[in-house]
């Protein structure tokens, strides 16, 4: 049965909207082109979209050879305001930015662990409003939340745990109330890192990923077929409690000890750093595995090439400092680990990484796995690489490994793609129905 005129246009108009958010500002005439619509068609949705509000002219194209220069037509950046936020244990950050997705203010405020519930949350709100005052934004239109822990798939809610401040849970509702016209969405925070690589990152040219979340915790994120996978009950990727070799136990219900988290958390890689005599003094901000992992990859970067743990030792990677240079950290400098004991803990590391991800690797196949995560990120190059040569060693099935692209901001990347999502979504919605 074909549509009927309404219909076809609701569709017509929603391919150039998708196209504009794509591609940027078009002609009548690119728009045209990239549609299949006729001349008059175009006219009429470039007209009722700009009747609107939704679309306006942006500019010219000089393109043309002769005649005026053809109008430019492009989105309305103002139409909504929208803010994104990284919930953490120790802080938050917050960006807000234009419909369009371009940030047009962001800051970060550190909570301690001292810190009561009803005085964390304040910060939290106090400071998105700040930020939104900065951007010039009026209203928030739609706020996308990044958090540690479950996201329950059917209410977004945040689950219960134990391992988590509970300013983490009372934040939503706070910033709903605050806000009580926006559309707030709350999302895992590995979850978010992956759509973001997927879109922009490490994972552009992938279909199906893994990303492994090394920080505090552990955790991973599934795509699978271009489609992020949460399971039944929000759990998907909740590899910490995966049961594995060479842990003092096993995983409960209850608690991941025994688990993979007990092999590559942080506490654990803290661990196995002092097993090696690896030190290193953290920046400020930067949790302390990390700077141990740093340090080491600046000591065999640094270093002369090791023994036969890689052919390729002394061109794994490049720093921002100069071979030899001591690296300062919080104000004061620290000498790097000499390099063959930063070689033989990253090895080690290496080889306790490669364990968990291979048996993600055995029932999923995903071909690529991303290492993200404070972890991940200061392994970069070095680590992935040394991972990838364990893989190809415990599992049958060729698997890339490659270094989150996106760094600290992934997780804010990722809450902006999804709050811009939804509110292009629910403004476009109603004219899609007319």
């Amino acid at each position: 049965m074909p549509a009927s005129p309404s219909t076809a246009r609701a569709i017509n108009d929603e391919v150039a909207l998708r196209l504009l958010q794509q591609e940027g500002p078009l002609t009548a005439g690119q728009l045209k082109q990239l549609t299949g619509l006729s001349r008059p068609s175009v006219a009429d949705l470039v007209e009722r979209l700009t009747d609107v509000g939704l679309i306006t002219v942006v500019g010219e194209s000089g393109e043309q050879r002769r005649g005026p220069n053809a109008k430019l037509y492009g989105i309305v950046a103002d139409r909504a305001h929208l803010a994104a936020l990284d919930v953490r244990t120790e802080g938050v950050a917050v960006l807000v930015s234009d419909l369009l997705g371009r940030v047009l203010a962001e800051a970060s405020v550190p909570i301690g662990d001292d810190t009561g519930t009803g005085s964390a949350v304040e910060q939290a709100v106090t400071l998105v409003e700040r930020v939104a005052k900065e951007a010039g934004a009026d209203r928030l239109h739609t706020l996308g939340i990044g958090a540690p822990g479950l996201i329950d798939p059917a209410s977004g809610d945040l689950h219960d745990s134990s391992g988590l401040p509970e300013w983490h849970r009372r934040l939503v509702a706070a910033l709903q109330e605050r806000f009580p016209q926006a559309a707030v969405s709350v999302e895992n925070e590995t979850n978010l890192a992956a759509l973001a690589e997927q879109r922009d990152g490490a994972a552009r040219d992938r279909d199906t990923f893994v990303l492994l979340w090394l920080g505090v915790g552990i955790g991973a994120a599934v795509v699978l077929d271009g489609t992020l996978r949460r399971g039944a009950s929000g759990g998907a990727g909740e590899i910490g409690f995966l049961p594995v070799p060479g842990t003092a136990g096993l995983p409960s219900a209850t608690g991941c000890d025994g688990g993979f988290h007990s092999l590559a958390g942080a506490g654990a890689i803290a661990g196995l750093a002092a097993e090696y005599g690896v030190t290193a003094t953290p920046a400020p901000h930067e949790p302390r595995a990390a700077a141990l992992v740093r340090a080491a990859v600046e000591g065999v970067t640094a270093g002369a090439p090791a023994a036969a743990d890689s052919p390729e030792r002394g061109r794994e990677a490049t720093v921002d400092r100069a071979p030899g240079e001591a690296f300062a950290q919080g104000g004061r400098t620290a000498p790097r680990p000499p390099a063959a004991s930063a070689d033989r803990f990253l090895g080690a590391l290496a080889d306790r990484v490669a364990l968990g991800a291979a048996a993600v690797i055995a029932v999923l196949d995903p071909g690529c796995v991303v290492l993200a995560g404070e972890i991940g990120r200061a392994g970069g190059e070095v680590l992935a690489r040394r991972v990838q040569e364990r893989l190809a060693r415990l599992s049958p099935l060729p698997t890339e490994v490659r270094p989150s692209a996106l760094g600290g901001g992934a997780v804010l990347r990722g809450a902006l793609l999804t709050a811009r999502e939804r509110a292009q979504d629910e403004l476009f919605a109603p004219w899609r129905a007319g």
